[in-house]
């Protein structure tokens, strides 16, 4: 079968749903309560527990099988324009992201500022930009524009091109 990387990643979440929804209805029945006065079979829930553990390795499977082929798809397929696979522009990105974020702080720096605001001594320190703050904001807009044009190429992907997927 065919699929997106997003169609993949619905699925996946989809299958999850499917395990907790299981593991959940097994909780509530894996056990139950009857009165000494009662008969067990007359409150006992409907559980079987040899049905619930394959229902559970087969949804597990399915995962397996399909973050594999997510996982294979992302070490192969290139992203065009940026010479790296898939994978590799999902470290990319937040490493653009950490860099954008820290650059952001140094472009909005004064030259000079006041520190030790609210001291009641006389002596006033001044904190002193150690770099050309103007490079910094270049270099800040220019990794927001690398970040934004590699999100853009990551979100193409994974809407656009198919992978196979085992049924």
């Amino acid at each position: 079968m065919k699929m997106t990387s997003a169609e993949a990643a619905k699925k996946l979440k989809e299958l999850k749903e499917k395990i907790n929804v299981i593991l959940m209805k097994e909780q509530k029945s894996e056990t139950f309560v009857a009165a000494v006065s009662e008969d067990p079979e007359s409150v006992r829930p409907v559980y079987d527990y040899e049905a619930t553990r394959k229902e559970q390795e087969e949804l597990e499977k399915k995962i397996r099988l399909l973050k594999h082929a997510v996982s294979e798809f992302n070490l192969s397929k290139e992203v065009p324009g940026f010479q790296m696979t898939v994978d590799q522009l999902l470290i990319y990105i937040p490493q653009l992201t950490q860099r954008k974020n820290r650059l952001s702080e140094m472009a909005d720096r004064l030259p000079k500022s006041r520190t030790g605001e609210g001291s009641y001594s006389n002596i006033i320190d001044y904190t002193y930009a150690n770099y050309d703050i103007e490079k910094a904001a270049a270099d800040y807009a220019e990794t927001s524009e690398e970040l934004s044009r590699a999100q853009m190429a990551l979100d193409l992907i994974n809407t656009t091109e198919m992978m196979d997927v085992p049924e």
